[in-house]
C-alpha cells in the first residue's frame, strides 16, 4: 500500500499543529517530529516517528547526522547509523533510517541500512537525478518500507508514480496546507488501483474439453507471484500467474500469462474489465502481483488457440467463482503464500488467492446492481 507520513519541523506549535490537524483530517496519520512531541499527541490517534526510543517508530540519522559526512567506502559498514539500527531492533523496536543521498557512498548507505530497518526515508537535493530506481532496484526482494522526502505534490507525484515501481510512500515536508490535501488525494487515488485479494478454497477441479484459449503477451517483465485477474464471472477473478517460472517443458516467458478461454473477464485500468476476446495489440491491461498492486502493461500480442480446458472452482464466505484454465502444467494460480501453484498440481482444499468485487458490471463498468452468475 502507499502511503503518506508529514514532518512540519521548523515552525512554530500553533502553525505546525495546523498542518498536523490538516494531516489527520485528510487521512495522514504518522508525523515525524522532534521539539512537539507530548502536544503532538494530544491532537488525536498518531504514529509518532521520533528520535527517542519510546516513539512508535524510532528514526535514526536525523537532520543528516550520523553518518552524513561519509567518504570512504570502508566507513559504511562501520556506519553508527547500521549499529543504532542493529541495536534498535535487536531491542523489538520499529525503526526508521533517514539518508540524504548526497554521494554514491550514501547511495550504498541507504542500500545497507534497507536491509536492516522497517523504513527507509531518502532525502535527495534534485529529485530528478536522485538514484532512487537504484536503490529500488537493490531492495526490491528486502522487507523494508521505501519513503522518499517530498516538498510538494509534484514530487511526490514523481516518488510514487513515475518510476517503474516507485517508493512505497512519501515523507511530505509541506511550505503550505494545500500541498497536504493534494498529496492525500494522490496516495488515496494510487490506492484506488489496489486489489484487496483473498484466499478462497478450491471445491471443485476437472477436465472439461476443448475451447479456444488466449494468451496474452505484454510488453513488460513479470516476477514470481505477479499475473493479471481472469475469471467466468465479473463478481470475482482469479490471480493467473505469469509464466514467470522455470519449467522441464518451456522456458520461461515472464512477459505472458495464459489467461483463459475467450469468454473469460480480464481486469483492465480503472477498475473496467474486458473480454478477453477483445484484447489485441496496444490495449492496457493490468498486472497484479500477490500483494494485490497493480501496473498497467501494454499489450504486445494475443494468441487464441485451441486447448484442452480445466475447470477450476473455489468459494469465500458462501460466494462461489469459477473459471477456465488451459489444462498443461505450465498454468499456474498463486497460493495463500504468494507462491504459483500449476493446475495440474491444484486439489480441492487448496488456498488460492481471488479478487471479489463488490460490483456488477454492465459493458465492462463495475455498476450497482444484482446479476446472478453461474
Amino acid at each position: 500500500m502507499k502511503f503518506a507520513w508529514i514532518m512540519a519541523e521548523g515552525m512554530e506549535w500553533d502553525k505546525k499543529k495546523g498542518f498536523i490537524t490538516t494531516a489527520l483530517e485528510s487521512g495522514i496519520d504518522h508525523v515525524v517530529d522532534f521539539t512537539d512531541v507530548d502536544n503532538i499527541k494530544k491532537l488525536g490517534n498518531i504514529t509518532l516517528i521520533s528520535d527517542m526510543e519510546g516513539s512508535d517508530i524510532v528514526l535514526v540519522g536525523r537532520n543528516g547526522e550520523g553518518d552524513s559526512t561519509l567518504s570512504l567506502m570502508e566507513n559504511l559498514i562501520e556506519s553508527k547509523d547500521l549499529s543504532a539500527v542493529r541495536r534498535l531492533k535487536r531491542k523489538g523496536k520499529k525503526v526508521a533510517a533517514y539518508v540524504e543521498i548526497s554521494s554514491k557512498n550514501h547511495e550504498k548507505l541507504a542500500s545497507l541500512l534497507g536491509k536492516e530497518a522497517d523504513y527507509l526515508i531518502l532525502l535527495g537535493k534534485d529529485w530528478k537525478v536522485i538514484p532512487l530506481e537504484n536503490i529500488i532496484a537493490e531492495l526490491q526482494k528486502e522487507d523494508v518500507k521505501l519513503i522518499a522526502a517530498v516538498s510538494d505534490y509534484e514530487e511526490a507525484k514523481l516518488a510514487l508514480e513515475t518510476l517503474e515501481y516507485g517508493t512505497d510512500g512519501v515523507l511530505l515536508c509541506p511550505t503550505d496546507l494545500s500541498q497536504i490535501k493534494k498529496v492525500a488525494e494522490l496516495v488515496e487515488k494510487i490506492e484506488s488501483e489496489n486489489y484487496q485479494l483473498k484466499a478462497a478454497t478450491v471445491t471443485r477441479v476437472e477436465q472439461v474439453g476443448s475451447g479456444d484459449r488466449v494468451c496474452v503477451d505484454t510488453c513488460s517483465m513479470m516476477s514470481i507471484g505477479e499475473g493479471m485477474l481472469i475469471g467466468s464471472y465479473s463478481k470475482g477473478l482469479f490471480l493467473v500467474h505469469s509464466e514467470s517460472t522455470e519449467s522441464e517443458y518451456v522456458a520461461s516467458r515472464p512477459f505472458r500469462v495464459n489467461a483463459g478461454p475467450v469468454h473469460a473477464y480480464i481486469m483492465t485500468p480503472n477498475n473496467k474489465t474486458k473480454y478477453l476476446s477483445e484484447i489485441e495489440t496496444g490495449d492496457e491491461v493490468l498486472t497484479v502481483d500477490k500483494d494485490g498492486k497493480s501496473k498497467s502493461a501494454i499489450v504486445g500480442r494475443v494468441k487464441i488457440e485451441k486447448r484442452p480446458l480445466m475447470l477450476v472452482e473455489a468459494e469465500y464466505e458462501g460466494i462461489t467463482l469459477k473459471t477456465l484454465l488451459q489444462n498443461a502444467e505450465t498454468i499456474k494460480l498463486v497460493k495463500e503464500d504468494g507462491t504459483p501453484t500449476s493446475v495440474a498440481e491444484i486439489k480441492v482444499g487448496d488456498k488460492i488467492m481471488v479478487y471479489l468485487d463488490p460490483d456488477a458490471r454492465h459493458f465492462g463498468m463495475a455498476i450497482e446492481e444484482s446479476i446472478i452468475e453461474k
